[in-house]
């Protein structure tokens, strides 16, 4: 059934009081919109989300939601922005706290891994994005100038490891972002079916614990490795393009 054609549940005294009080604190009610959209957008997609479901979680109105957003389309846009938001920011600030470049590296893998297990809704609606073969991030420029700091910060480890000599590769810190988030993310995109067919439990706190360090270890062992003569050298910084992962 079309968008357009959803009813709104009934309202009661409670939605009307919650809404009443959610004009008074727009900024609430904004926050409560885009929370409840990242949940319905994660769990049933673009497509099979419906915004007369996430009004009745906030007990807003379809109308409000709009008011807001515009469409469901840019609800879909600011929820995306908003999940991208809070990796990069996990990133920089990474980049910028710690002195010692192995050090750095090795929270920032860490805190990579832990962002993508922490929040599994975060890998869903990366799913759903690639299903739209990424058209929506592609044409969403606050999701490109949110990237670029955070493949420069990125940069800034590398080349201070090399600086310490700690760091013998030369390596685009676009590949190296490549590398980290796919180590992340793998084992939450494909949870399910891995977990089914070998038998194992990828919730369990200790097989957690283990694949964080050694996905930490697997980074830093191929950074302080000597790359071998036929290796194809890749340019140490690279210009960030700003395109997500």
């Amino acid at each position: 059934m079309k968008e357009a054609c959803e009813s709104s549940p009934q309202p009661s005294a409670d939605a009307a009081s919650a809404r009443r009080e959610r004009k008074r604190d727009p900024a609430r009610t904004r926050e409560d919109i885009l929370r409840a959209a990242q949940e319905e957008f994660a769990s049933r997609g673009l497509s099979g989300a419906r915004v007369d479901a996430i009004a009745a979680r906030t007990r807003t109105t379809k109308r409000m939601i709009y008011y807001y957003f515009g469409s469901k389309k840019g609800l879909y846009e600011e929820v995306l922005a908003r999940a991208y938001a809070g990796i990069r920011e996990v990133e920089s600030r990474i980049a910028l706290e710690a002195a010692d470049a192995r050090e750095a590296m090795a929270r920032l893998v860490g805190a990579t891994f832990d962002y993508h297990h922490q929040h599994p809704e975060f890998v869903r609606l990366v799913m759903i994005e690639n299903i739209h073969h990424g058209s929506y991030v592609r044409t969403a420029r606050i999701l490109r100038d949110r990237n670029i700091p955070a493949i420069t910060s990125l940069a800034r480890i590398l080349e201070a490891g090399r600086r310490q000599g700690v760091f013998r590769r030369s390596v685009d810190p676009l590949d190296l972002h490549l590398m980290i988030s796919a180590l992340s993310f793998y084992r939450l995109s494909n949870f399910y079916t891995f977990s089914a067919n070998f038998a194992i439990d990828l919730a369990d706190p200790e097989i957690t614990a283990r694949h964080r360090s050694m996905v930490i270890a697997a980074i830093l062992a191929f950074l302080e490795s000597a790359p071998s003569e036929r290796e194809d050298h890749a340019p140490a910084v690279s210009e960030p393009s700003g395109k997500c992962s």
